[in-house]
This record gives structure tokens, sequence and C-alpha cells, in this order.
């Protein structure tokens, strides 16, 4: 669970904790002071930045510092945390303030309790800003120990308290619930994508998405391989059957009261990706356990949204399957005939995230959805394209266009990408309606958005948002994101669900 956070109005002096967090910002003549580290500065006597200037500080972004105070405040230690140069108005963004909280709070362990002045900075604290604070703190504290034997009693531990510190404790009261919310949302997609996949099979994701929705309050539905076939579930069927451990389809369902908007969430997956008979090289495999990112985040929001009782009626379709070479695999010319009755030549079997996803994505618009917005590691073209930061995002172009400025509020990096029309033509198959993948690499993340949209009925407005780098970091720790499970893009689901229903 994530730690606890609250916020207080009472002054500085009378307050107590582990640690204090302060920003600090980067000018051309040395540090630049805040609202927070200028209160800061005033308990220890004026010492503050002098002190900081000696040990090095330079106010870059994500830079941290920390110095014992000796007494001279109600805090053993302070945290100073870098913002970098302020924007041209003198201040910082949210997500600016969002990564150095990260940063901060990844660089408290053993530090229980914690005091965050960062909501001072860039000015009056708004709820923008609160957001960005209170979810930086608590995101950056996140670990995964499950698998690690004779931990120490006394080892040093993220904190397990926050204070923020607000001009209006009333106003924050409502801020505050959705702060929570969202760091329980993503910790849940951060343990799942973590979570080996000896351990997190089909069945096994399906059954710990179904105890979350229905802990949330949430309808539940559960297809195994029996109920798949019956429901001519064919490309779920087709990638599931290489392993020893079959498919599944996992539903989850949200009425709010007063529904203004009918949304319809899809997650790719699988929970471990071999490649099947068109097997992956061995380097790296081992990532491939978060290939089922898109299912967690998806499984995550529609109990988000629950948590928070938003007016809206939302239904996550969730294929489940585990892609294997077994000997019952299937196969590099096999025709696949997906719910729809539509039908795929299978060129690769590489390309099995969008062969479940065809099968999801005609199943939730059955249910006649206002818009269907999907997420899935689908193709490494995109960390090619993007980086592991940037989400590449397809689809109708008004809903894309919106995904991509909820991402970009709520500081999650997603980038517009087209649907050009001479690609779809990559797709043709001379037996079948189309292939699920071919040969030519150009532009293979937006022939990934071809092959989805077939499923996509007419006027139905959609967005794919392909994470396949920024669900899962490999590399170093940055802002609040860790190694491993990022919880992208649970933040971006959820806003857009909010501006849907504010239309």
């Amino acid at each position: 669970m994530p730690p606890t956070i609250a916020t207080t109005d009472r002054p500085l002096e009378k307050l107590s904790a582990d640690a204090v967090v302060i920003g600090v910002g980067k000018g051309p003549g040395g540090l630049l002071p805040t609202p927070g580290s200028e209160a800061v500065d005033r308990l220890l006597g004026g010492k503050l930045f002098a002190a900081l200037a000696d040990l090095g500080a330079r106010g870059a972004e994500e830079e941290v510092t920390r110095l014992p105070t000796f007494g001279q405040g109600p805090f053993p230690v302070v945290v100073a945390v870098g913002l970098g140069a302020p924007s041209a108005d003198g201040g910082y963004s949210p997500d600016v303030v969002r990564r150095a909280a990260g940063a901060a709070s990844r660089a408290l362990p053993g530090r229980g309790s914690v005091v965050t002045l960062l909501a001072a900075v860039g000015g009056t604290p708004d709820v923008q800003r609160l957001h960005a604070v209170g979810e930086g703190s608590l995101l950056g504290a996140y670990e995964f120990t499950e698998y690690k034997s004779d931990l120490p009693a006394d080892r040093p531990t993220p904190p397990s308290s926050f204070e923020v510190v607000v001009p209006d404790v009333g106003a924050a009261k409502e801020p505050l619930k959705h702060i929570r919310a969202v760091a329980d949302a993503i910790w849940l997609v951060r343990d799942l994508v973590n979570t080996p996949p000896n351990d997190l099979y089909p069945a096994e994701l399906a059954a710990r998405g179904a105890a979350a929705g229905e802990k949330a309050g949430l309808s539940v539905e559960i297809l195994d391989e029996k109920a798949l076939e019956a429901g001519r579930y064919g490309g779920i069927v087709a990638v599931g059957q290489g392993s020893a451990r079959g498919p599944r389809l996992l539903r989850l369902t949200y009425k709010g009261k007063k529904a203004r908007k009918k949304i319809a969430l899809v997650g790719k997956g699988i929970t471990f990706d071999s490649g099947g008979l068109s097997i992956k090289p061995a380097l790296n495999m081992q990532n491939m356990k978060s290939d089922m990112a898109g299912a967690a985040a998806v499984i995550a929001t529609v109990c988000l949204v629950a948590d928070l009782g938003l007016p809206v009626e939302v239904t996550a379709t969730v294929p489940i399957a585990e892609n294997l070479p077994g000997g019952a695999a299937y196969r590099p010319a096999d025709i696949v005939t997906f719910r729809n009755g539509k039908k795929a030549e299978i060129t690769n079997t590489d390309a099995e995230g969008r062969v479940i996803l065809a099968d999801a994505i005609a199943r939730a618009a059955e249910d006649g959805p206002d818009a269907l917005l999907e997420t899935s590691t689908l193709t490494g073209a995109q960390q090619v394209a993007l980086g592991n930061r940037t989400s590449g995002v397809m689809g109708s172009d008004e809903l894309r266009d919106a995904v991509v400025a909820a991402g970009k509020r709520v500081g999650e990096g997603m980038w517009p990408m087209p649907l050009p029309v001479e690609l779809r033509r990559g797709i043709d198959s001379p037996i079948a309606d189309f292939v699920n993948s071919n040969a030519d690499r150009f532009g293979g993340m937006l022939v990934g958005g071809h092959f989805l949209a077939e499923f996509v009925p007419d006027g139905l407005p959609w967005a794919h948002i392909d994470v396949a780098g920024p669900a899962y970091n490999t590399q170093s720790p940055w802002g609040c994101t860790p190694k491993g499970g990022t919880g992208v893009p649970v933040r971006t689901l959820l806003a857009t669900i909010e501006d849907l229903i504010a239309e």
C-alpha cells in the first residue's frame, strides 16, 4: 500500500517530521529560492542557501541534496530537490513539481514521516499543483520486495507518511481523495507488471483482476478456454493454445449513478511473450513479463473510476494469454477467424497482441459505447519512433488529440500519430481479409494501428495508446518512476474519461 498522505496549514515551526522537502530553482547566478525554501531558511537562521551551495547544489531538475539541521529546526534533515530553470513567467510546471516530489521521495529511505513544502513552488498552491506533489510523493515511494528473502528488519524503507503544507486544508479534501485513489491504482498496476510470469499466468491475472474489481464493487465476468471457443474468440484462443496455461477474457463493469457516457476500455494481457514460433531473441526476453501492462492499466482504471464514484459507465474488456511455442502453438500461415467474423492470415506469431486485441475490441464494441480507449505494449516500433517515455496515440482524430492533451496535463508523455492510408495496403492478404504483420518494418507502429482499426465499427470514436516503452522502465529510476512497471497510462485514461464526462 502507498504511504498515507495528509495536508496541513499549521505554521512550519509547529510541525515535526523526520524530514522536510523543499524545492530550489536553477538561475544564472546560482540557486533560486521558492516560498517553501525561504521559510526553511528563516528557521535555520538564514544559512540554508550557503550550505546548499557548499554541498554543490545547482538546482538542476531532480537533483537531490540532503543536509542536517543540527537541531536548528523541527526537522533533523532538509531535502532540497532541484526544479531546473523557471519558465518565462518565473514559475515551474506541475510536471516539473511532480518529478521533483518523486525524486525527493526516492531519496528518503529510512525517513518515516515527511513534511513537503513543494506545493508552494511557483506561487499559490492550486489543485493541479497539489495533485503533482501528492502523486509524485506517493509514487516515488513505491518499492517491490515480494520476492526478496531475508530482508533485514531494520533496513531503510521508503517514507510511510507525507504531510503537504497548503494554505487551505478544507479546499484540499477532494483533491486528496483523488490523489490517494490514483496512487492506489498505479501501485496495483506496478505490482501486477512486476510479478513474474510463473506466478502471474492468464488464469491468475484474471483472478487478481476479478478480486480488484469485486473489491471496487464491479460486475465481473471471466471466460475460460471452452467459453472462449464457444464465443468465437478465435484470436485469443489461437495465441493461447501454445501454452499449457489456457487463455482468459476478463470483463469488469462499473455503472455510476447518473452516468453521462458509456466508455469501453481494452487492454492487452499477454502474461509472457516468447514470440511463439516466431521466437524472440533471448536477450532481454525477461522483460516480456511486462506485456500485460495494458491489461493491468485498464483493470486499475475501471477500479479507480469506481473508487471515485464518477458519473459514467465503464467496461474493461481484457484478453489474456501466454504466447509460447508449445506443440499446439498457432503457426505462420494459419488463418484465424475473429469474433466479428473477419479473418487474418498469420505471418508472424510475435505480432500476437493485435490478434487477441481484435477479439476484445470486437466484443467491447458490441456494448454500444460512446468511445473506446485501448492500450497495449503493442510494438517495438513505438520505442524506435518515440523512445521509452512517450507513448504513441492513434485512432479517431478528435479522441486521439483529447488523449494526448490529457496525457500532457497529468504528466504522461503522449504523441499523436497518423494512420496513413498507404500503410493499410501493407496488411493486404491474398487469401484472407488481411495479414497480422507485414515484412516491411517501416511504420510498424502505424501498421499495428491499422490492424486494430479493422475491428472498430464505423462511427465509434476510438484511441489506441502504444505504451511499449513507457509501461516498463528498464533503465534507472527517474522522477516518480521506478525501475520496472510504471503504471502508464492510468492517469491519462482517467483524465480522458473525466474530460469525456464533462463534454
